[in-house]
């Protein structure tokens, strides 16, 4: 590869949104390095062979968050948004842990397979529910999914009577807190998922006409495209996938705190997908760029945690990372940055205002 050729690669790279997610990962570890030296130190646990670390954690607690995303950057790409994602946590949560307690049998995996199946189903139903209101009803679909979002912990509360419910059944435990090649199996498991995802979508049609939606409907509509439909299966697989997410966070306590499970885990999302390169307008996302924005919010709260800072300066705290981060995503910025760095001689001249025609009175 010649200069020229490497340096317009670079160019490019520099300019794509998640490259400077990946800079905010590494910036984040290469902090909390600098308080202990051996934060990214991996150890074998002398007892099961697993993987014992800060990374690990890492990757653990950033399955969760890459569900959600992955739903939440396909809706986006529809021109909507999905602020359910996180009660639809808690429902899926409920319903596994009351299904499990009802039926007892803590290792029989027939019992853990179907409180996942019923857990998955019951949220496919309310995604279908914000589906059909806004692509059938028509109702925006931040009032669609905010309805959802407000009657969802209620729908939680009802299903476990107010209590926080806790159930017993190794298999299912073994979700959230298993290993396979000193790996979890919840990180694996969302990895997978997001593969099948982003094969689907992008070695397919239906990532072009998701995309075509968001750009614009009606013309969309007149090449031959059902956004009906299509809006109807997008709101159903975040609210799917949010299902799965609901059931990551729940099988590693084995409880279901219907109050705190998936609390503003949309945030968290919408956070995720922006920083990934997906645009809140619609019509652009980006699966691989939504993997990198959960792992950097995973390495976020880790980091915050590590830090020892304090729950009362934890939002401000993430909220100046991310402002930093969408600002180096800025292609303004940047190039007021490279401008500034230039020599006087070399910097771009603004043009001068052209003079006002004086009127000529007859």
């Amino acid at each position: 590869m010649s200069t020229a050729a490497r340096t317009t690669w670079l160019r490019e790279l520099i300019r794509k949104p998640f490259f400077w997610g990946v800079i905010a990962i590494f910036a984040l570890l290469a902090l909390n390095v600098i308080k202990d030296p051996n934060y990214l130190a991996l150890s074998v646990n002398p007892v099961n062979g697993n993987l014992v670390g800060n990374v690990v954690d890492i990757l653990r607690a950033s399955a969760p968050i890459l569900m959600i995303a992955v739903g939440m950057s396909l809706v986006i790409a529809t021109g909507g948004i999905d602020l359910s994602v996180g009660s639809v946590m808690a429902v899926s949560g409920a319903v596994a842990m009351v299904f499990m307690k009802d039926a007892g049998q803590s290792g029989s995996v027939g019992v853990a397979l179907g409180a996942i199946g019923l857990a998955l189903l019951v949220s496919a139903i309310l995604g279908a529910i914000n589906g059909v209101l806004v692509a059938y009803i028509g109702l925006q679909p931040f009032i669609s999914t905010l309805i959802m979002m407000l009657a969802g912990r209620g729908i939680a509360k009802v299903i476990t009577e107010g209590q926080n419910t806790s159930a017993t059944n190794d298999p299912f435990r073994w979700i959230a807190n298993g290993f396979v090649i000193g790996l979890p199996v919840v990180f694996l498991f969302a990895i997978i998922i997001v593969i099948i995802v982003g094969l689907v979508v992008r070695r397919s049609a239906l990532g072009l006409m998701i995309e075509a939606i968001g750009i614009n409907p009606k013309a969309s509509r007149m090449a031959g495209i059902k956004p009906t439909g299509l809006l109807l299966t997008v709101y159903i697989l975040s609210a799917v996938l949010a299902g799965v997410a609901g059931i990551m966070s729940v099988g590693t306590v084995m409880t279901v705190d219907v109050s705190r499970t998936g609390y503003q885990m949309e945030l968290d999302a919408i956070l995720a997908v922006v920083i990934g390169g997906t645009s809140l307008a619609g019509g652009k996302f980006s699966i691989g760029g939504a993997v990198v924005g959960a792992l950097l919010i995973a390495t976020l709260d880790k980091t915050i945690v590590f830090l020892g800072i304090s729950s009362s300066a934890t939002p401000a705290f993430k909220a100046i990372v991310i402002v930093v981060l969408c600002l180096l995503q800025s292609d303004r910025v940047r190039g007021w940055f490279v401008q500034r760095r230039k020599p006087p001689m070399l910097r771009t001249p603004s043009l001068p205002a052209e003079p006002k025609k004086q009127e000529v009175s007859a």
